[in-house]
């Protein structure tokens, strides 16, 4: 029995262990006994857990961690440290997304620019032939940072391309419909690429490449008679000694005072016209008509039976431009001449700019004396707009502002723009807008002009139907010229059309833009004519753009690698033309900054800009 009862303490014993290994192990077994012959089941008081004791371990040692970071943050030198060196890393994490965003867009833009290239070259037959195109042809516009422009997009099924952003839809950029070329002419199969808009700091720059032909070709293109004017056949000019104003507003004693009656008739296109056209006073013009041309300058100027390539500047208002890059045989045979007022030529002379014979490189200059208004900028619409009348024996003639530098010889520019298309007039639209309404608000917002006076000339034409471009007007893609190059052929319908501009010029304000849409549309509803009106980036091709002289004056010295930025009062900046073969970019002028106004002095420069040079109207205003 005893034996038995040890046996039986050892089992409990066992049991014992086993039941402490369950309770260490957190499980709940029954416990059988052998001191009944029932089996009961118990359930053990819960004990506290191993693993209770490590969390609260560590949480101690968090919480001294914690204190010490706090003991050492509290320290100022070493907070300021931890704080730069959080900024830096931020910084430097900054930096480089930029840099990855703007490499990804110049790598955008220089794949874009060859597969322009490439379509270009895919389109050309003639090896020979010169494909000019610019590095950066065209400012369309200034814009907010805020706007994220896209690609213009042309649809094959609209003459209309678009230019979106992503908070302003700008309006719509009428397309040109070309008439297709000769078969054979070596730029048959050439095709004006997608535009692609690229935004550098507040400007949208567009390439544009042109197709010229090559010299000799174009000279060769020369028509060997003039182009056939639709009705008008003889045009004379009126002649009045003494002018007296009848009507309530416009005119001038150099233009004369046409009654609006006189006006309205002048838009009757008949076989036989006489109409106002400036130098009303004289029987010749330049002799005691106001604007005055010496004999000797008019002899000469009479000599001139081909082509002329006229500029002007007055007030010592602009840097005389050297053309470049003209052939040999247009040097000879195209007359170049610079109007210029006896303030410019006392600045030529000084400078030692001006030789014994009055040339000044290839411009022939020209002294002009007894300027009709006070305006310079309205001075300049003399020969902008009637070389026919004092180069009376010229066949065509390529206007340019004195700002501009021409860099294409004139042979290829007529060749591209007149005789390729059969067009007599062509000058380019503007960079932007191409709605009179439009362009009146840009002057006033601009301060190019009395408010009420431009008011009064919008209202006047509102009046005679002129009414807000829209597609209607197809094939004419513009209401607004950029105005300042004038390519033409001088025929009694062409000349017909710059005297009645002028009329209204000098009736009205002197911004031309604003007159050209009307005289044109009712020259068009009168006879079969009209205007080649091609891309401003086209014409930025030909011509390159430089500062006025007061701007020249105000700019910091010369820094081969400075930025160009544009300047307030300028409307465009200077591009560099083209990168045709025959044209030199080696000699350009490296870029300036131009220091900015800001606040008061930029307003009140503004206001001594428009003193100046826009203009307010002589008595004879509106």
């Amino acid at each position: 029995m005893s034996g038995g009862g040890g046996s039986l303490g050892q089992r409990t014993g066992s049991y014992g262990s086993l039941l402490q290994q369950q309770l260490e192990s957190s499980f709940v077994f029954p416990i059988h006994t052998t001191a009944t012959t029932t089996t009961t089941t118990t359930t053990p008081p819960l004990l506290r857990k191993p693993y209770s004791k490590m969390v609260a371990a560590g949480a101690r040692e968090k919480e001294r961690l914690l204190s010490r970071i706090c003991k050492l943050l509290c320290r100022r030198r070493v907070g300021m440290l931890l704080l730069v060196s959080v900024s830096v890393v931020v910084f430097m994490s900054v930096l480089s997304a930029v840099s990855k965003e703007d490499e990804a867009r110049e790598v955008s833009i220089v794949d874009s620019h060859h597969r322009s290239t490439k379509h270009i070259e895919d389109n050309v037959l003639d090896e020979n032939i010169s494909i000019s195109y610019p590095e950066s042809s065209v400012i369309i516009e200034r814009f907010d940072k805020k706007d994220e422009f896209e690609d213009r997009k042309e649809d094959n099924s609209s003459n209309f391309v678009t230019l979106k952003s992503e908070n302003n839809a700008l309006p719509l950029l009428p397309v040109a419909v070309k008439g297709a070329l000769a078969p054979g002419h070596p730029c048959e199969r050439f095709a004006l690429p997608h535009l692609q808009p690229i935004k550098k700091g507040r400007v949208l720059v567009v390439t544009c490449p042109v197709c010229y032909l090559p010299v000799e070709q174009a000279i060769a293109s020369m028509p060997s008679a003039p182009s056939i004017s639709p009705l008008i056949r003889n045009l004379a000019y009126v002649y009045e000694e003494n002018s007296v104003r009848t009507d309530a507003f416009g005119g001038s004693e150099f233009g004369g005072y046409p009654t609006l009656k006189q006006r309205n008739d002048s838009y009757d296109i008949k076989e036989t016209m006489n109409v106002h056209c400036g130098f009303v006073k004289g029987a010749k013009p330049g002799r005691q008509t106001g604007f005055d041309i010496g004999d000797a300058d008019l002899s000469e100027m009479e000599q001139c039976y081909g082509i002329v390539v006229a500029s002007a500047i007055f007030g010592n208002y602009d840097i005389i431009q050297q053309p470049k890059n003209i052939s040999e045989y247009a040097k000879q045979n195209v007359c170049f001449y610079m109007f210029v007022d006896e303030e410019t030529e006392a600045y030529f002379k000084n400078s030692s700019v001006l030789d014994e014979k009055m040339k000044v490189g290839l411009w022939r200059v020209v002294v002009v004396h007894n300027l009709p208004y006070t305006d310079a900028r309205r001075n300049g619409k003399v020969p902008k707009l009637l070389l026919h009348r004092i180069f009376p024996n010229a066949r065509y003639s390529i206007w340019i502002d004195g700002k501009l530098e021409l860099v294409v010889d004139p042979f290829r520019i007529l060749e591209r723009f007149l005789w390729r298309n059969g067009a007599t007039f062509a000058i380019s639209r503007h960079y932007r807008r191409f709605d009179v309404f439009q362009e009146a608000e840009a002057n006033k917002a601009a301060g190019k002009y009395e408010n009420a006076s431009i008011d009064f000339q919008v209202d006047f034409y509102k009046m005679e139907g002129l009414t807000p471009y829209s597609e209607a007007k197809l094939p004419i893609t513009s209401d607004v010229p950029e105005g300042c190059v004038i390519i033409r052929e001088h025929i009694p319908i062409t000349n017909l059309f710059t005297c009645l501009w002028f009329n209204e010029v000098d009736r009205f304000t002197s911004r031309d833009q604003l007159s050209f849409a009307m005289v044109r549309d009712k020259i068009m509803s009168k006879v079969s004519w009209s205007v080649n009106m091609f891309l401003d980036c086209e014409r930025r091709n030909f011509v390159v753009q430089a500062y006025h002289r007061d701007l020249l004056e105000h700019m910091a010295p010369p820094i081969s690698a400075a930025i160009l930025e544009q300047p307030e009062s300028v409307d465009e900046l200077p591009v560099k033309s083209s990168a045709d073969p025959i044209t030199d970019q080696s000699a350009r002028t490296p870029g300036r900054k131009i220091p900015t106004k800001r606040g008061r002095e930029r307003r009140s420069g503004s206001r001594r800009h428009r003193k100046t040079s826009a203009g307010v109207k002589e008595p004879n205003s509106i």
